[in-house]
């Protein structure tokens, strides 16, 4: 495992490409609306990235056939947007927006409301929101990758959810996916230990019902096994000796007909 330490130089394009990729996904939380499709949410990444200097990082990634992951309701992540799949009120969307500017990447999600959303679908999404912020708070220099993950399930699972295992949050730098694989379940102690200069994603996926998930025959969707709800949130972090420096922030904020479950 080969993990890459950033120089001070490295850290400040970081914080560039997160800014950017941020403020994408800022664009899409004030065009969201019902009857959109979500084709018309790949087309906005594409124009508003491309108006700042970026580059859709997911677009051609493995043969991903769009700049951005649209998921809805039971979609996990990974889905794939479609001239044909509208957003109704009542639905949950995570939209995963990754950015390349100047040569790095940031990579940042939310979970958005469409119209009023469901007891069951509020809960879900704040819980995935909760989880992101504690799983970001475990990150330092010299605690274990095990931190993260372990804050994380211990929460989901006091809110009645589920922690998606298959699938977690990665290095990042030059390269959008880069070493270490960041688990979102595990144990507190174990892993490799964290060092200031790294910069990695806590994204967890959080089911409303159990952790299973399938993989769809389009080589990408990823569903909960049951059919229920899914929310996930992610931020682009960067380990400091004190803590650490999160990337992808400020927030997005509630705008239009689609509320942002405060990202």
């Amino acid at each position: 495992m080969a993990i890459t330490i950033l120089s001070a130089r490295d850290c400040s394009r970081m914080r560039r490409a997160g800014a950017v990729a941020r403020a994408t996904l800022q664009a899409v939380a004030q065009s969201l609306r019902p009857g959109m499709a979500t084709a018309e949410i790949d087309a906005l990444v594409r124009r508003d990235t491309e108006a700042r200097g970026g580059t859709p990082s997911q677009l051609g990634y493995q043969g991903f056939p769009a700049a951005v992951c649209t998921s809805k309701n039971s979609v996990v992540c990974h889905g794939i947007p479609s001239a044909n799949e509208l957003l109704e009120l009542g639905d949950i969307i995570n939209v995963d927006v990754t950015t390349r500017f100047a040569g790095f990447h940031g990579d940042t999600s939310a979970t958005f409301f469409i119209g009023d959303p469901s007891p069951e679908a509020r809960h879900v999404v704040d819980v995935a929101k909760r989880c992101r912020d504690v799983g970001i708070s475990a990150v330092r220099h010299g605690a274990r990758l095990g931190d993260i993950g372990a804050s994380i399930e211990a929460l989901a699972q006091r809110e009645g959810c589920s922690v998606v295992r298959e699938l977690g949050g990665h290095g990042i730098g030059r390269s959008m996916h880069a070493d270490p694989h960041v688990p979102h379940h595990g144990c507190a102690g174990t892993g490799i230990r964290l060092k200031a200069g790294m910069a990695l994603t806590v994204e967890p996926m959080i089911n409303l019902g159990a952790a299973d998930v399938l993989f769809l025959d389009d080589g990408w969707t990823v569903v909960t096994a049951d059919g229920s709800l899914s929310a996930q949130f992610e931020h682009t972090v960067l380990v400091t000796r004190e803590g650490c420096e999160v990337l992808t922030t400020p927030d997005c904020v509630r705008a239009g007909s689609a509320a942002l479950a405060e990202a």
